[in-house]
C-alpha cells in the first residue's frame, strides 16, 4: 500500500535535468546549489485594447479597466490575455464583462502554450558551478471580448 501524498508533493525526484547554454546533454542539478530566477515572459504586441491579466493586481481594478476600455475608450473589442495561474482570472473577467452587458458582448477564446526561460544561478560563485538556463512551457489564454456587428 502506498502512502498518501499531500497536494504539494510530486512524484518527480528533486533533481531535474538542466540544459546549459553551451552544451546540449542533460546535467544533474542539486537544487541546494542553485538559485532559480524566473525571467519575465516574452512580450506580446501591446495594443491599446490589450489587457494582460495577472494575479497581483486587484480583480475589481482589472475588471474596471476592461469596462472603461469598452465603454469610454471607444473600442468595440478588447483582448484579455492570461498566463498560467491568471487564466482563471482572465476567464472570470471576460464572463463578468459579458454578464454586465446583458449579453450584448460576445467572447472568442484561444489557448496557446508559451515557452518561458528560467535562469539557474550558483549559490556560491567561488565553486565550479556555472549559470544555466532552463526552458519550460506554460499555458496561456487570449479572449476576444467584442460587440458583434449590427445586422
Amino acid at each position: 500500500m502506498t502512502e498518501p501524498r499531500s497536494p504539494g508533493m510530486s512524484s518527480m525526484p528533486q533533481t531535474a535535468p538542466v540544459h546549459t547554454e553551451s552544451t546540449s546533454p542533460a546535467v544533474e542539478m542539486d537544487p541546494v546549489e542553485y538559485t532559480l530566477r524566473k525571467r519575465l515572459p516574452r512580450k506580446l504586441p501591446k495594443r491599446r485594447n490589450d489587457v494582460y491579466v495577472n494575479m497581483k493586481t486587484d480583480f475589481r481594478a482589472q475588471l474596471a479597466r476592461c469596462q472603461k476600455l469598452l465603454e469610454g475608450g471607444g473600442h468595440r473589442e478588447i483582448c484579455v490575455h492570461g498566463l498560467g495561474l491568471a487564466i482563471n482570472r482572465a476567464i472570470n473577467i471576460a464572463l463578468q464583462l459579458q454578464a454586465s452587458s446583458q449579453g450584448a458582448l460576445q467572447l472568442a477564446a484561444n489557448t496557446s502554450t508559451v515557452e518561458l526561460v528560467d535562469d539557474l544561478e550558483p549559490e556560491d560563485p567561488d565553486e565550479a558551478g556555472e549559470p544555466m538556463t532552463r526552458t519550460r512551457n506554460n499555458s496561456a489564454i487570449h479572449i476576444k471580448v467584442f460587440y458583434p456587428d449590427p445586422q
